[in-house]
């Protein structure tokens, strides 16, 4: 049911959401690199790609994805972030949805980019979390012309299908210029699971499509 050659990927949350305050009091748990390596490893074996999704509570995307630079130096290992964990200094998780503004995402791109260069890798994925509006409230500034990072707009909500259908289709109709689209089947959380098949006959086509 795909035209295109489909790479298996596995995204893992490199840096997880948590409800009270951590150690160093960002509200983000990273996961330690030694702990991720296996999978980095495994993954290279089997021919998969890799995205590192980062939830950063309180610090800056930026801060978090320079902590994973040795895992990014990997060809197959690609970035995610996801506004929704990224608090304000008075907010909390569970309590506010956070959001990120387009200077702070193109900070991390600038960074990202420039990280391929330097290092002579192959395109990156870089892949954008997203269910509502004001998730990435000034999405139209945010720079998608790398070339390179593959930019996609990963549209997580959950739910029943027709609320699923709405959401996709809200957050699609003004497409930033040279980027993708995802979409995310929930096993638990969705009203009737999508099959990959009726996932693929979305419009606008998702080009990223992940189970969790």
């Amino acid at each position: 049911f795909s035209t295109q050659t489909v790479i298996a990927t596995l995204e893992i949350i490199a840096s997880v959401a948590s409800v009270g305050p951590t150690e160093n009091g960002d509200y983000s748990q990273e996961v330690h690199i030694n702990s991720l390596m296996p999978w980095i490893v495994a993954a290279k074996d089997q021919k998969m790609y890799i995205v590192l999704d980062l939830q950063p509570g309180r610090v800056s995307f930026l801060d978090q994805a320079r902590h994973y630079e040795s895992l990014l130096l990997y060809e197959h290992v690609g970035l995610a972030l996801d506004p929704e964990w990224r608090l304000q200094p008075n907010q909390v998780h569970l309590k506010q949805i956070g959001q990120v503004g387009a200077v702070e995402v193109n900070m991390v791109s600038l960074w990202l980019s420039e990280f391929v260069k330097k290092h002579n890798l192959p395109q990156k994925l870089f892949i954008l979390h997203q269910f509502r509006q004001d998730m990435l409230p000034d999405r139209e500034q945010i720079i998608t012309s790398y070339p390179e990072l593959s930019y996609v707009f990963h549209i997580d909500g959950q739910g029943s299908q027709p609320a699923k259908d709405d959401t996709y289709r809200n957050l699609t109709i003004v497409p930033p210029p040279t980027a993708y689209f995802g979409w995310k089947n929930f096993y638990q959380k969705d009203i009737g699971l999508r099959s990959p098949e009726a996932t693929m006959a979305v419009q606008p086509t998702p080009w990223f499509i992940t189970y969790q």
